[in-house]
């Protein structure tokens, strides 16, 4: 074979190449299947209890810090690893103080698939102060329907068995324990940062102005 026939051979497999990259796109289960729910109620809010790595986790018990609520699960593809991420650029645009005072909360809507040691393996990923909790199907059934949450499981051929759809609000519930704001899915970690502003505790006895 001529030097000329080789390199056109080689130039034509380059390009063909070329064309099956930008032609062929494996789909994901996201591209499948996932998909951000609207509410399925308006969101009432409440106490809970449920079952995080070191024991219960009650609403009560954080009573004096605004927590930060969201509902997901471990195996989602893009929605609850994008909002986690949010959240954690969030706090970090928060001065030392004021992160102190705010605390995320991840609830499993898939507790067959994420006991609490995984749950807590899962969050500190993206900060390890943040606290992922469950309980049985019915307690979590319960809770998400105080709080509006839409989900359904959706079958998947990755291998992962199955996803599931769900909204994506992150509740904030203020330093007493009420359910004072809701944050939308895609909002920028500047303007979480301004929202949960809105709501941080206040200093019982804030100090004089200085003169």
């Amino acid at each position: 074979m001529s030097e000329r026939r080789l390199l056109t051979l080689i130039i034509a497999l380059v390009l063909a190449l070329v064309a099956l990259l930008f032609l062929w796109r494996p789909q994901g289960p996201a591209e499948r299947t996932h998909q951000v729910l609207t509410l399925a109620a308006p969101p009432q809010g409440g106490d809970f209890t449920l079952q995080g790595a070191r024991g219960p986790v009650s609403l009560h018990d954080l009573r004096g810090r605004l927590v930060l609520l969201y509902f997901g699960y471990t195996l989602c593809p893009d929605i609850c690893p994008t909002t986690l991420i949010d959240l954690r650029h969030a706090l970090d645009r928060l001065t030392p103080d004021e992160r102190r005072q705010v605390q995320v909360v991840f609830v499993s809507l898939d507790p067959a698939r994420d006991p609490p040691d995984k749950l807590a393996e899962y969050v500190a990923w993206f900060d390890p102060a943040f606290i992922g909790v469950t309980a049985d199907e019915a307690t979590v059934a319960e809770v998400a329907r105080r709080y509006g949450v839409a989900w359904r499981m959706v079958s998947d051929a990755s291998g992962a068995g199955y996803l599931i759809d769900h909204s994506a609000t992150v509740y904030v519930v203020d330093a007493e324990g009420r359910l004072v704001d809701t944050l939308p899915h895609g909002l920028s970690p500047e303007h979480i940062a301004a929202r949960l502003r809105q709501h941080l505790p206040r200093p019982a006895n804030p100090a004089p102005p200085a003169r």
